[in-house]
């Protein structure tokens, strides 16, 4: 199984949260021998998205080839008034370029969500990366993680007990899917 940990923040750096998420995140889908790949928009040099561009750039497709071989994604970002970074939207528009494909968009890819705000609004971002998720063909979990950032770390600056547990149900949803045992 393969795993895709969508980095939306436009920060950068060992000291950011994104960073920081998606480390703590990689690490976790390593111990489930779950391989993973970390796709940063802050290092990605998509450009704005322009159906009028004739040649499709090269970061598109390589970015639509990353995003469709993953079987499961997490798409992580800060709430940005109200929804997902401006850039990590641009990012998912470019994914018309697969719309011609057999399975076009991210058809039947298992998505979690992670959204962080200083305040308790981070809910918000969580539903406005659903609908984009849903409009590209992909089912999301049930479960997903909103987060309040000053609860996130401890004091010793690792992932806080509360969040470890919901970072690790999250994960168990994802890899395991649903219960294919009962029919």
């Amino acid at each position: 199984m393969k795993a895709l940990i969508f980095n939306g923040a436009p920060e950068s750096g060992a000291s950011a949260t994104s960073t920081r998420i998606s480390s703590y995140l990689g690490n976790q889908l390593s111990d489930l021998n779950i391989e993973s790949e970390v796709f940063n928009i802050s290092e990605s040099g998509i450009p704005l998205f322009d159906l009028s561009i004739t040649e499709v750039p090269e970061s598109v497709k390589d970015m639509n080839q990353v995003f469709r071989e993953a079987d499961i994604h997490i798409w992580l970002t800060p709430l940005y008034h109200g929804s997902m970074t401006g850039a990590m939207k641009n990012c998912l528009d470019w994914m018309e370029y697969s719309a011609k494909s057999l399975k076009p968009y991210l058809t039947g890819k298992l998505i979690g969500l992670v959204c962080w705000a200083d305040g308790v609004q981070a809910v918000q971002g969580i539903n406005a990366m659903d609908a984009v998720a849903k409009a590209l063909r992909a089912w999301t979990s049930p479960y997903n993680v909103p987060i309040k950032r000053s609860e996130l770390f401890d004091d010793a600056g690792n992932v806080s007990s509360d969040y470890q547990q919901r970072f690790h149900l999250l994960l168990q949803i994802l890899s395991e899917g649903p219960d294919r045992t009962s029919n």
